[in-house]
């Protein structure tokens, strides 16, 4: 059965990228980083997400990202689904963090509750059956909109509409090259309709 357990990130400095992922989010076995070897341009077409607890954790989480390195595409805010703020990294990626809590519980953390991986498609229905054949059962489904698996792994895998995964981000769709990320748990490696490449596990842990 298809699962996420890794995310490959391929970055032009490994080792500059390590030290700001782990002053930044400290985050566990999930993601894995390596050189990258195809050019990319603009938007790569997907977004992470950390949700968290409460909005005191967003801001310590985006507060810790901003002081190693990255850049603000929105500011955190509240919103009518919580609180939630979005940057990207110096590697490029894009990071959201977010809650749907609205007021706090408690003191500040920098615990993750989950990632998720929302990919950026041409056509939601079309990826949604694409996934379905391998093995992913569907959480939630909007229309052509938006798709949310159910967890089966490390990480959680989300499909939006290119165009509005971008707005989202707070930047342009444009974008062309490689995605530069690889995505471990597939038990045979595989590219879906919109370039993702799959990775088996074990591959993925050499990286």
């Amino acid at each position: 059965m298809t699962c996420i357990d890794t995310i490959t990130l391929e970055v032009a400095d490994p080792k500059a990228a390590e030290r700001f992922y782990t002053a930044a989010f400290a985050l566990d076995g999930r993601l894995r980083l390596r050189a990258a070897q195809e050019p990319a341009t603009g938007f790569r077409g997907f977004t992470l997400s950390l949700i968290v607890s409460q909005p005191a954790d967003v801001h310590a989480l985006v507060g810790a990202a901003l002081d190693a390195g990255a850049t603000t595409l929105k500011p955190v805010a509240k919103s009518m689904w919580g609180h939630g703020g979005v940057v990207q990294a110096p590697d490029g990626t894009i990071w959201k963090v977010a809650t749907p809590a609205k007021k706090d519980t408690g003191p500040a953390t920098r615990r993750i509750d989950a990632m998720v991986l929302l990919l950026g498609v041409r056509d939601v229905a079309a990826s949604k059956r694409f996934y379905l054949d391998r093995g992913l059962t569907v959480a939630k489904s909007f229309g052509r909109m938006y798709v949310e698996f159910a967890e089966s792994g490390q990480v959680k895998l989300g499909l939006y509409r290119r165009k509005a995964l971008a707005k989202d981000a707070g930047v342009s769709p444009e974008g062309s090259g490689s995605h530069r990320i690889a995505i471990g748990g597939a038990s045979e490696p595989f590219t879906d309709p919109d370039g993702f490449t799959w990775e088996p596990s074990s591959v993925a842990a050499r990286s």
